[in-house]
């Protein structure tokens, strides 16, 4: 009969998941993650594999804890709302982010998966789900009068797409107010519509 882990999962991936966004996964190495996460590298082995399974597990408690729980969260709110809602949060979060280490989706885009296949699916799922979402919110508010029709829903949920990556990846170099909000003004301002116009 295998023995009870002795030591609490999400805990662990939890701090693995902070020395990987901190250093990025070329520059962490097995002796920090042991020292992070408190257990033994023979335990680090056993319960997860190599370092690159580690990750593996580290971007999905990432996503979940992060990217999928957003999602659902702005899920419950109007259309348009949930869109300001879902940026709201990442401007606020990029703001917040002292130490500059972004996002760990991003950097997986752009540390690992262009030398990783299989990474670069992870990634691309994940990148396909926020866009799904982004997709579902302009559908519904353009059925709903709340969004503007100037574009197509597939062509705004993909702008969006793009504006949430650039935000990302600028919060990195220049975590000013400004420059975030400025960047979403624009884009809000599409989902709006001119004055008179559908969507307003």
């Amino acid at each position: 009969m295998a023995r009870p882990r002795e030591f609490d999962e999400d805990a662990v991936l939890d701090a693995a998941v902070e020395c990987f966004w901190k250093r990025g996964y070329e520059a962490t190495s097995v002796r920090e993650l042991v020292a992070r996460t408190g257990i033994t590298a023979a335990s680090l082995y056993n319960a997860f594999g190599d370092k690159r399974s580690l990750y593996g597990r580290v971007l999905d408690h990432y996503v979940e804890a992060s990217v999928a729980n957003r999602i659902q969260r702005c899920e419950a709110l109007p259309p348009r709302r949930a869109i300001e809602v879902f940026f709201e949060e990442i401007v606020k979060r990029s703001l917040g982010d002292r130490d500059r280490k972004g996002c760990l989706l991003v950097n997986a885009a752009l540390d690992v998966a262009p030398h990783d296949p299989e990474f670069r699916k992870v990634v691309a799922a994940v990148l396909v789900q926020i866009e799904v979402f982004f997709l579902a919110c302009t559908r519904d508010g353009q059925a709903d009068g709340t969004i503007a029709c100037s574009l197509s829903a597939e062509t705004l949920a993909q702008h969006l797409l793009g504006v949430l990556m650039g935000i990302r990846v600028l919060a990195r170099v220049r975590p000013e107010r400004a420059l975030l909000e400025g960047i979403l003004a624009p884009t809000l301002a599409l989902l709006r519509g001119a004055p008179g116009s559908s969507g307003t």
